[in-house]
């Protein structure tokens, strides 16, 4: 279970260097405050504002400064010490929420729903989590279930050549729930272990995705009462606070189980994983930190946090 197996480090120097951007924001900031200076008010509410900047959100800026205040008030602090109480503070918030995507073996299949506003990555997030599950030994069955956009078809059915996942599609208009319906049944007859349904994400129109989603919900329910098993919300990280309104209005429209978030490495905005965790305490089942499948991956609260901050170890 250690940290060094070549795996985890690979893994961990490759979430620090997707964290690039946002662990320069937030490391050079602390070392421009903290370099020969006390901890001080001014010093606490500049931290503070450096916190909300790197987009962790004004309540968990409050709470960490405080925190990290109790201890270390009027001391003389490094900067060092300051981003590993940060990055300890930050762990505190992330661990109840870093809980991975556990399918039952129980089920098959076990469903899948994921849902997202178009862009944030949802396609390539199945087919990444495809992958994954693919390389446990599970088998798994796709379903192209955003049946308005021709181009997130094609690329679910790329997806699952490489991945060697079958594919349920349909022709673009046609009704999602029916192709929903149709995937679930196959995926019963052929005893597969992971159903994983791609959904429109048409945001415009709130009541039309509404009703298309509780469709999608309602039809699915008609084969397993207990299905879908999780809802999967995918964000795209450089969209910064954006992502809080998409939660809240996703959790609006259909019952999301969990998180995952993309484009880490495009964004200096990685602080929206602790505001998100702080606010919503929904599971984030996954992060991800580059383009390759290898890089959607679990994350683990006290890596993430040392390199979201810069800190050492």
């Amino acid at each position: 279970m250690s940290d060094q197996t070549p795996e985890k480090k690979g893994w961990f120097s490759r979430l620090k260097e997707g964290l690039t951007r946002s662990s320069s924001k937030l490391g050079e900031g602390i070392t421009g405050i903290f370099t020969k200076r006390k901890l001080d008010d001014a010093a606490l509410e500049e931290l503070e504002e450096l916190l909300i900047s790197g987009d962790l959100g004004v309540a968990t800026a409050a709470r960490i400064t405080a925190e990290i205040a109790k201890t270390r008030f009027d001391k003389e602090v490094s900067p060092e010490e300051i981003r590993a109480a940060l990055a300890e503070q930050i762990a505190l918030i992330l661990e109840p929420v870093a809980r991975p995507l556990e399918i039952d073996p129980a089920r098959k299949p076990h469903v899948v729903l994921v849902v997202g506003v178009n862009g944030s990555g949802k396609t390539t997030t199945i087919g990444k989590l495809a992958t994954h599950f693919r390389a446990e030994g599970e088998s798994v069955m796709l379903a192209a279930g955003d049946t308005f956009r021709a181009a997130a078809i094609e690329q679910l059915q790329i997806w699952g050549e490489r991945t060697g996942c079958p594919v349920v599609a349909k022709e673009t208009g046609a009704d999602a729930a029916g192709l929903a319906f149709d995937a679930l049944k196959r995926a019963k007859e052929e005893a597969t272990d992971l159903l994983l349904i791609d959904t429109a994400g048409r945001l415009h129109n709130k009541a039309d995705l509404m009703a298309e989603l509780d469709k999608v919900v309602r039809v699915l329910k008609k084969q397993d009462e207990s299905a879908p098993h999780d809802i999967l919300l995918v964000l795209d990280a450089t969209t910064g606070q954006n992502a809080l309104q998409q939660v809240a209005t996703f959790k609006e429209l259909t019952k999301v189980t969990g998180l995952v978030l993309t484009k880490l490495d495009g964004s200096a905005r990685g602080g929206i994983l602790v505001a998100l965790a702080e606010k919503f305490a929904l599971p984030v089942h996954a992060i991800g930190v580059g383009e390759s499948a290898q890089d959607l991956r679990p994350f683990e609260a006290k890596a993430f946090a040392r390199a979201l901050t810069g800190a050492e170890g």
